[in-house]
């Protein structure tokens, strides 16, 4: 199994770190405990996360703030954030897709963050009351000014990647993907065909199979593991393209979630975990 992944000359740990969770309630504010969430990230870098997934919405701002004080200059830990989002209130998301919305938060991310370039700017939703192309091309113009130094898109299907893939040159797509929600096998297997970075956002599985004392709940145990990193080792050995990026706000279970990398799947276990179907899986 391939530990690392490379896109647009950068190499990167499968493994990452998604810093929504290291926001307040809603993904709205900042944290109860400021300290401990700096203390979070830093700690992931510590096990040799070299790769954190953020947006200008999570918070709004608070998560890159909280990255850039915690880990700046960041030497090779790639940062990759997103826009396309709005925030009228906890819980609360609209797409925006705007060409200049795009290229402000663009803006404002690199000074947030502390950088020249981004290392990868994903286009957090397709706003559809925006053409698609419109805002395909105001990435391919932030990529050609060196603004970012790679570009995704964040829940698509295989069509808009396509689209995209006219206007402008991809290196990965965050889709919801885990063990239980396989909808985006067929965007996975695309972007396998295309060697793009696949970043599965939710990756713990989660419903009827994961409850207590289901099916992953009882493989986990038989085998002194959590259902969290039998979840995230799957996902490493589904795709040597996929990049999962749990995320956390407490220490101990950013701890837990790294053990999945050293975590070996044999064969039966491995086909017993490509086997499982469900009708809300499917």
């Amino acid at each position: 199994m391939t530990s690392t992944f490379t896109f647009s000359n950068q190499t990167i740990h499968r493994l990452g770190f998604g810093a929504m969770r290291i926001t307040g309630p809603g993904v709205w504010g900042y944290p109860h405990d400021r300290d401990g969430a700096i203390a979070v990230l830093r700690r992931a870098v510590e096990l040799g996360v070299d790769f954190i997934d953020t947006a200008d919405a999570y918070g709004p701002e608070v998560s890159e703030e909280l990255i850039r004080h915690a880990l700046h200059p960041y030497g090779e830990v790639r940062i990759a954030t997103k826009a396309g989002q709005v925030r009228p209130g906890p819980g609360r998301w609209i797409p925006c897709g705007r060409p200049e919305y795009l290229r402000q938060q663009c803006e404002l991310s690199l000074r947030r963050l502390g950088q020249e370039s981004l290392d990868l700017f994903q286009l957090h939703r397709v706003d559809p009351t925006v053409p698609a192309e419109e805002q395909f091309g105001l990435l391919r113009e932030l990529l050609d000014e060196g603004k970012v130094r790679a570009v995704g898109l964040s829940e698509v299907s295989v069509d808009l990647i396509q689209r995209a893939e006219e206007i402008v040159p991809l290196s990965s797509v965050q889709n919801l993907y885990n063990v239980t929600s396989r909808h985006s096998e067929e965007v996975l297997e695309y972007c396998e065909s295309r060697g793009l970075g696949f970043i599965p956002w939710y990756p713990m599985a989660s419903g009827e199979l994961a409850r207590p004392g289901g099916v992953l709940d009882s493989l986990a145990s038989s085998r002194g593991v959590s259902v969290a990193q039998l979840s995230l080792a799957w996902l490493l050995h589904r795709s040597p393209v996929v990049i999962p990026i749990p995320g956390t706000s407490r220490v101990d279970h950013l701890e837990e979630n790294m053990g999945a990398t050293t975590l070996v799947l044999d064969d039966e276990l491995l086909a017993t975990l490509n086997s499982l179907s469900l009708p809300s899986v499917n």
